[in-house]
C-alpha cells in the first residue's frame, strides 16, 4: 500500500468516528426541541391554569368566611363584656344604695316625730336637717328619685300592697297612704313603696238597714 493511500484511509476512519459521537448528541437535542406532555397542547395548558384560578378563588372565599364569621363573633364577645360590666356595676350601685335608704327612712320619720322647742334644739334640728338634705342631694346625683304614689292605681311591679281598707275618697285600688317610700334609680325600681290600697267603698247605711229588715 502506497503512502496517499494509508493516508487516505486514516481521514475516513477520523471522520466516521467524528461522526459516531456527534449522532447521539444531535438525536438529544432534536429530541429536546419537540415538547412532550402538558406542554405539547396550549389549551390543555390553559384549562390546567384555569382550574388552579378557581381552586384558589376558593380558598380565598372560604378565609373570607371564616374571618368574618371570627370578627363578628369576637364583636359580639366584646359586645356582651361590655354589657356584663354594665350590670355588674349597676348592681352594686343598687346594693350600696338600697343600704342607705333605711337610713333616710329615719331621717324622715325624726323630722315627722320631732318638733323642738327653744333656741339650742331649733339649731340641733337645722343642722341634722342640713345633714339631711347632703344625703337627699348625694342620692339624686346618683340617679335616685322618690316615688309619687298616694292617688296613683296599684301597680305590682312599683308597690307592695301591705293593707286593703274600704275608702269612699279613692277608688277601687287607689293607693290611700304610703307607709314607706319608693325609689327608682335611673328609671327602674330601686325599691318599691309600702302602700295601703283602698278596695272602694263599703256598703251604704241604707243598704245595710234594708239588709237587716230583710233578715228580719
Amino acid at each position: 500500500m502506497s503512502g496517499d493511500d494509508a493516508s487516505n484511509s486514516a481521514q475516513d476512519q477520523t471522520v466516521e468516528s467524528v461522526e459516531a459521537s456527534t449522532a447521539p448528541e444531535a438525536e438529544t437535542a432534536a429530541s429536546e426541541t419537540i415538547p412532550e406532555g402538558p406542554m405539547a397542547d396550549p389549551a390543555d395548558r390553559l384549562q390546567q391554569l384555569e382550574q388552579e384560578l378557581n381552586t384558589l378563588k376558593q380558598e380565598h372565599e372560604t378565609l373570607q368566611s371564616q374571618y368574618m364569621r371570627i370578627a363578628a363573633d369576637f364583636d359580639n364577645f366584646r359586645k356582651r363584656q361590655s354589657r356584663d360590666q354594665d350590670d355588674i356595676r349597676q348592681q352594686l350601685v343598687c346594693s350600696t344604695l338600697s343600704e342607705i335608704l333605711p337610713v333616710v327612712d329615719n331621717f324622715e320619720r325624726a323630722r315627722q316625730q320631732l318638733n323642738p322647742e327653744g333656741e339650742e334644739a331649733q339649731a340641733l334640728h337645722r343642722s341634722y336637717q342640713g345633714l339631711y338634705k347632703q344625703l337627699v342631694d348625694v342620692l339624686k346625683q346618683q340617679g335616685v328619685a322618690r316615688m309619687e304614689v298616694v292617688g296613683q292605681l296599684f301597680d305590682p311591679t312599683l308597690h307592695e300592697a301591705v293593707l286593703r281598707e274600704e275608702s269612699t275618697e279613692y277608688v277601687e285600688d287607689a293607693i290611700t297612704e304610703e307607709l314607706q317610700r319608693g325609689y327608682h334609680l335611673n328609671g327602674k325600681v330601686l325599691r318599691h313603696a309600702l302602700v295601703k290600697v283602698s278596695m272602694g267603698p263599703g256598703p251604704s247605711e241604707t243598704s245595710s238597714a234594708e239588709a237587716v229588715e230583710e233578715q228580719s
